[in-house]
């Protein structure tokens, strides 16, 4: 599933968005700065993500009060009474999104941001035939993905900034001006810390300042990386619809497993397993085709052995059931499909006081006219014939045909 990723503004409305494109969501496929209508198309599966600026962002720490999240519409009230204290805006100037699995009882981080802006920038995107399926942070507290407190420096050699994330036990997030006295006070890195992270414009002066390499990171990967985070800050009064977003993630998760690096284990394990099933269920129709013909060949055999004048076996059941016909034929034996064993069984099958107006007999069929019996009659008639070997089925007319049951055949 391609991903297409725009960085909203900072303030206000933009003349430009940049962007970035990918077709698996880890490597760009293009990226640039436009105009909101010329931004590209996702595709029809592809989904589209609102990046808010690491800036445009402040985080706050609760806990949320027993049974806050199983009233979605009082969420919000809930959030400004526990932030009022804390903010310096009013609460109903800001837009509040609560961590992913953020659960009652336990501490919790919520994005904070000027609520008319966002809701701006949005409009501003769908205006133009861009609307967001997700809105994620540049930056998000929580725990990083080394385990480790986090360095990335990043903006311009006039302007530049530091973003600390994964700092201390609540795993905090800060963003500072990038300036000596700041680069002097930060604790010097513990053994085995992943590198400083810096865009190319300002990783000499992070070297510089920091006194260890700098790993390159342009603004297109870290707007990838934000994007596969779990975040999504359109929620409350600002959450898309379910269905969609329902659509949305299923279609990013299995584009998660599909391509990204982390589940190529699984995908191996799971190709594996496919593979072994594949071989087991072939293996066990080669077993079933193998016994079907051993069956078939031995009812053959027995044919051929019984009746040796049968030199072309193409039924064997139907054969020998006319082999056997024959025998009784020269014996002076009856068989099933003659008149004698008919009749008795007509006389067994048909209801007591019952006669027939006519009969007649022709090749294995018996017919009896003037009879006229209910369904439940008729039915009562089939199970006694059944037990003389014989079949009643109805003509129009109301004649009834008795013939020699079919002997149960052997599976071909």
């Amino acid at each position: 599933m391609s991903t297409l990723v725009i960085t909203l503004p900072a303030s206000g409305t933009a003349d430009s968005y940049d962007y970035v494109l990918s077709s698996d969501g880890h490597s760009a496929t293009r990226h640039a700065s436009t105009t909101a209508a010329l931004l590209p198309s996702p595709g029809r599966a592809g989904e589209t993500v609102a990046l808010v600026p690491v800036r445009a962002l402040s985080w706050q720490r609760v806990t949320l009060p027993p049974g806050a999240l199983a009233q979605p519409a009082r969420l919000r009230a809930v959030l400004e009474g526990l932030l009022e204290e804390h903010l310096l805006d009013e609460p109903a100037a800001l837009h509040f999104a609560l961590a992913p699995g953020a659960q009652a009882g336990s501490p919790a981080w919520v994005a904070v941001c000027d609520r008319a802006w966002l809701r701006a920038a949005l409009q501003a995107l769908e205006a133009a035939g861009h609307p967001a399926d997700r809105v994620v942070p540049e930056f998000a507290p929580g725990p990083t993905a080394s385990g480790q407190p986090e360095l990335t420096v990043l903006g311009t050699p006039h302007e530049p900034w530091l973003v600390l994330a994964g700092e201390g036990n609540d795993q905090a997030l800060a963003v500072l001006p990038f300036t000596p006295a700041v680069a002097s006070a930060l604790p010097p890195p513990a053994e085995g810390a992943p590198a400083v992270r810096a865009e190319p414009a300002v990783a000499a002066l992070a070297e510089r300042l920091l006194g260890r390499p700098a790993l390159l990171q342009t603004a297109p990967e870290r707007a990838l990386a934000a994007a596969r985070g779990a975040w999504d800050l359109a929620q409350l009064d600002l959450s898309s619809s379910g269905g969609r977003r329902a659509l949305r993630k299923a279609a990013g998760g299995a584009n998660s497993f599909l391509r990204a690096p982390q589940w190529r284990a699984a995908r191996w394990g799971l190709g594996l397993a496919l593979a072994v099933h594949l071989v087991g269920l072939n293996l066990w129709a080669w077993q079933d085709r193998q016994q079907l013909a051993a069956k078939q060949a031995g009812v053959r055999s027995l044919l051929t052995q019984t009746f040796p004048q049968v030199q072309v076996v193409v039924d064997a059941p139907v054969q020998m059931q006319r082999e056997l016909a024959r025998l009784r034929q020269g014996s002076g034996g009856a068989t099933p499909g003659d008149l004698e064993p008919l009749l008795a069984a007509a006389a067994a099958a048909l209801p007591a006081g019952r006669q027939p107006s006519g009969l007649d007999y022709d090749n294995g069929e018996l017919r009896l006219a003037g009879l006229q019996l209910t369904p439940e009659e008729l039915t009562a008639a089939q199970q006694r014939a059944a037990a003389h070997q014989a079949q009643v089925d109805t003509q129009e007319g109301g004649a009834l045909v008795l013939r020699a049951a079919p002997a149960a055949g052997v599976a071909r």
